[in-house]
């Protein structure tokens, strides 16, 4: 099987929006809450495919773009943020074995069209594109679609934290 087309772009620094074309309209408006809280600019495209080969595309291509951003950056970050009812905490730090970690289990709900497990697959991938170890937590929620904007949200802003340059220790 060939390996799906993505083409990715993120910048820091500036105004944060995002033109994200992942073929699933659900998953474009979560990368796009992604990218504003993590106060980036992203442009992120995937060849038409398959659902869960689209989502791990696109997750796996958004971590590698992220890559350096992440290592010449703090290498760690952490967020809580809310999404209507449902609050999520997300945490991530440069690691050499890369993973996702969540307390969230979606198994068989359907958010906008979309298998939410497919989200999953994104989020293992863009973890292991990034080179992250990434823990996610469900504080509160019951709308699966909050809940899952609360997850991004968090995401986002805990990657916004990460790639930040590090403070100099005020020595001249």
């Amino acid at each position: 099987m060939a390996e799906t087309q993505t083409g990715v772009r993120v910048t820091f620094g500036g105004d944060a929006g995002a033109t994200v074309a992942t073929g699933l309209p659900v998953l474009d408006h979560l990368v796009g809450e992604l990218a504003r809280t993590g106060r980036m600019r992203l442009a992120l495209e995937v060849a038409p495919g398959g659902a869960e080969q689209e989502a791990a595309a696109a997750g796996r291509a958004l971590g590698a773009a992220l890559a350096e951003p992440l290592r010449t950056g703090t290498r760690f970050g952490w967020a809580i943020l809310p999404a209507d009812e449902a609050l999520a905490l997300a945490a991530l730090e440069v690691a050499d074995r890369p993973m996702c970690v969540t307390n969230v289990d979606f198994s068989g709900q359907r958010v906008g069209g979309l298998a939410s497990d497919v989200v999953s697959r994104f989020l293992d991938e863009f973890a292991a594109g990034a080179g992250l170890n990434v823990h996610i937590r469900l504080i509160e929620g019951r709308d699966p679609q909050h809940v899952l904007l609360a997850i991004f949200k968090a995401l986002g802003a805990a990657l916004g934290q990460a790639c930040r340059p590090p403070q100099g220790d005020g020595s001249t």
